[in-house]
């Protein structure tokens, strides 16, 4: 394929999330790696590994040809039926493999999206129709927590509590409905004065408070992410956090909605998040996607218990949200031919493995620096924030825009992360965040720390 030149890349009629800066050319890419075209000087591509997965995307490496062999066949069989009317086989296999080892009572049915936020819209209309198939009409009001995202979409912005991101969208968000609460992010809200039991339990009361403020009989349902994604680097939240919110929304008759797009489908180590967060924490609806076919189709999913399938069955007998791309037939294939692949080869044991050793390292070799305030994850998902010291932990001028300088210092290094900013508030605070494919291996999670060494190293003598 030929080159793209700057010029023609700065004159392209295709939008990018940068409309002054080109992006990067990509041609190719092979496991853990993808390839840049080659400089204006240069015949030879360059390589970067890929510690981001692409946006938390990428779970069986690039380029897997066993994928792209089960998505050409489906495609060469049938590509393509409404929804609405029909169904095809790799859907019901697909279905019935996701869930064969959940309870019904706990993971009943699931919900073939495209998009992450396309997944969230359904599952805020989800409850808002299990509620109104028992009369419970004025029960259409949301509450979710500062320094969330949840997506694109109009719900997902309504429902996000990153003020920087929903700051040019206030004038169609009705904030009459959509209800904040804080975010359980002890690191940088905890008093030095409290235990953790202690914040949690604060937590707790501001949520039930907030409900008993807007009165129960108007909220549908309590929205949150398991582990926080791309907003605040990888938080988790405190322990008995979700077993304390899952309490309270059975005491007042509320839904749970668990948003687990970027953290899910084995991202943390197991395939649901929440599967990590005690006895008895399980949601009425839990949305996931990204890491599902691993980036070799749009896919989403929308997962409900029993509860939810058997108003709906009693009432209209219908899921009211249809869409023309709703269990495609060509996602389904690439995200069941993923997930056997990840049973089958124990991705997850590995991601667990991985992702303790990923934390060691990053705390070992990144955490030595001053301005390593704190790092954090779980599984293959790890975040490293920045500030100008540990002690204080003060952010960085936004205008220097530590994360983002970062990141492009360790594509320098050869490795891509994700670095972002905005942190503590949505405005103040830096961070980068790690999410490689599930199948990576200890020597590539060396080279990933070492280029972030490097990079902090460049950082420090070029800009501190």
């Amino acid at each position: 394929m030929t080159q793209f030149t700057d010029e023609e890349l700065q004159n392209s009629r295709a939008i990018h999330r940068s409309i002054l800066k080109p992006p990067t050319v990509l041609t190719h890419a092979q496991g853990q790696y993808v390839y840049a075209q080659p400089g204006p000087n240069s015949t030879t591509s360059t390589k970067y590994l890929d510690a981001i997965g692409g946006a938390a995307v990428i779970s069986v490496g690039h380029n897997n040809t066993e994928v792209i062999d089960v998505v050409t066949a489906q495609m060469s069989t049938i590509s393509y039926a409404f929804n609405a009317d029909f169904t095809i086989p790799v859907v019901e296999h697909f279905a019935n493999y996701l869930l064969s080892s959940y309870d019904p009572a706990h993971v009943a049915k699931v919900y073939f999206a495209n998009l992450g936020s396309e997944a969230n819209e359904n599952a805020l209309k989800l409850a808002v129709q299990y509620w109104h198939e028992q009369g419970k009409t004025t029960k259409c009001q949301f509450i979710s927590r500062g320094m969330s995202y949840h997506g694109n979409c109009l719900a997902g912005i309504s429902l996000s509590g990153n003020k920087a991101r929903v700051k040019p969208y206030e004038g169609i968000i009705d904030h009459a409905r959509f209800h904040k609460v804080s975010p359980c992010f002890a690191f940088r809200y905890m008093r030095p004065t409290e235990t953790t039991e202690e914040y949690t339990q604060t937590l707790l009361d501001e949520l039930e408070e907030k409900i008993v403020d807007v009165g129960p009989e108007n909220i549908a349902a309590f929205f949150a992410e398991t582990v926080v994604g791309a907003t605040t680097a990888c938080v988790t939240a405190t322990e008995g956090y979700f077993a304390g919110v899952r309490r309270i929304c059975d005491k007042f008759d509320i839904l749970m909605i668990l948003d687990e797009v970027m953290c899910g489908s084995g991202r943390t180590g197991t395939f649901f998040a929440w599967e990590q967060e005690g006895e008895g924490v399980v949601p009425d609806i839990t949305t996931a996607g990204k890491t599902i076919s691993g980036g070799y189709s749009p896919l989403s999913c929308v997962f409900i218990n029993q509860r939810i399938l058997d108003v709906l069955t009693a009432g209209s007998g219908l899921h009211n949200t249809v869409h023309t791309f709703q269990n495609f037939s060509l996602s389904c294939a690439a995200g069941y031919a993923v997930q056997k692949i990840v049973r089958r080869d124990a991705l997850l044991k590995n991601v667990r493995a991985m992702g303790q050793y990923f934390g060691l390292e990053l705390r070992d070799k990144a955490g030595v620096f001053d301005m390593v305030v704190d790092v954090r994850g779980r599984g293959l998902f790890w975040g490293v924030e920045f500030a100008k010291d540990k002690v204080s932990k003060e952010p960085f001028d936004g205008e220097l825009g530590a994360g983002h300088r970062i990141g492009e210092l360790m594509m320098k290094h050869g490795v891509i992360g994700y670095p972002g900013r905005g942190t503590i508030d949505g405005y103040k605070g830096d961070h980068i965040l790690f999410a490689p494919s599930f199948d990576i291996k200890k020597e590539e999670i060396d080279i990933i720390v070492d280029a972030l060494v490097a990079a902090i190293e460049d950082f420090q003598k070029k800009y501190l």
